[in-house]
């Protein structure tokens, strides 16, 4: 009788701990204050397409000179650094309604511009694999051949990426024209925003929440168990062996 008692204390106590690591799979546990704060697991994203132009769509008109094509092409791989910059970076997580500091934007990158420019909230520590999905971020990558960026936003949920993803454009939009007021520039010199079709976000691990907790759940059952049946084992062999020695020196 005692050792099925025991045997079920010891089922119960892997259960418990495997429920208890289910919960901190997708909740993070705080004693102090006591609380559950949820981990934002799910993983959403976002993407739009912008054509840097000018207002008389030199573009379409132009597109056989390639000295005209080239320097808008630059220009839009300008325009994609000038993202990282802390006023459009502010403006951005702003319009998209998250603080600036969780922010981070990855500029494009070409042969002429191999490196990002250096930014504060772009730096990269070992710590961000623990809260990978728990972030805002925004890639950047331009076409090296014609003038057009492509905006890709991840955040935690659909509507958040969303709203980054068009607050990016919006936000640039907003830095063009202030600046072009600030230096007095003729309209038919002013940089042309042309976004394709605004964003539209998804969740693309949808219930990775139930399935965390169950796959948690289940391996720290079995972990448990199966540690819970070797320690038992080992008693049981210390038990066997101590018997046999005292035997032996009667």
């Amino acid at each position: 009788m005692s050792s099925f008692w025991q045997l079920r204390r010891g089922v119960l106590a892997c259960a418990a701990l495997a429920l208890l690591a289910a919960v901190w799979s997708v909740e993070r546990i705080s004693l102090v204050p006591p609380g559950l704060s949820h981990r934002a697991l799910e993983m959403a994203t976002a993407s739009t397409q912008v054509v840097v132009d000018t207002p008389r769509s030199g573009l379409l008109l132009n597109l056989r000179e390639d000295r005209y094509l080239e320097s808008l092409t630059d220009r839009a791989v300008v325009l994609g650094n000038v993202m990282t910059i802390g006023r459009v970076r502010a403006s951005i997580a702003r319009r998209a309604g998250i603080p600036t500091e969780a922010l981070q934007v990855s500029p494009p990158l070409t042969r002429k511009q191999p490196r990002g420019l250096a930014e504060v909230g772009n730096d990269r520590h070992v710590s961000d694999v623990l809260k990978l999905n728990d972030q805002y971020r925004l890639n950047v990558q331009a076409n090296p051949t014609v003038p057009v960026l492509y905006i890709y936003a991840q955040t935690p949920t659909a509507e958040s990426a969303e709203a980054l993803a068009n607050g990016a454009v919006d936000a640039m939009r907003g830095y063009l024209a202030a600046l072009a007021q600030s230096t007095d520039t003729p309209d038919t010199d002013r940089i042309h925003l042309v976004q394709v079709g605004r964003a539209r976000g998804e969740v693309i691990n949808a219930g990775i929440d139930v399935q965390a907790a169950l796959l948690a759940f289940v391996i720290t059952l079995a972990a448990s168990w199966a540690t819970l049946v070797l320690l038992a084992r080992v008693r049981v062999r210390w038990r066997t062996a101590a018997a046999s020695e005292t035997a032996a020196g009667r």
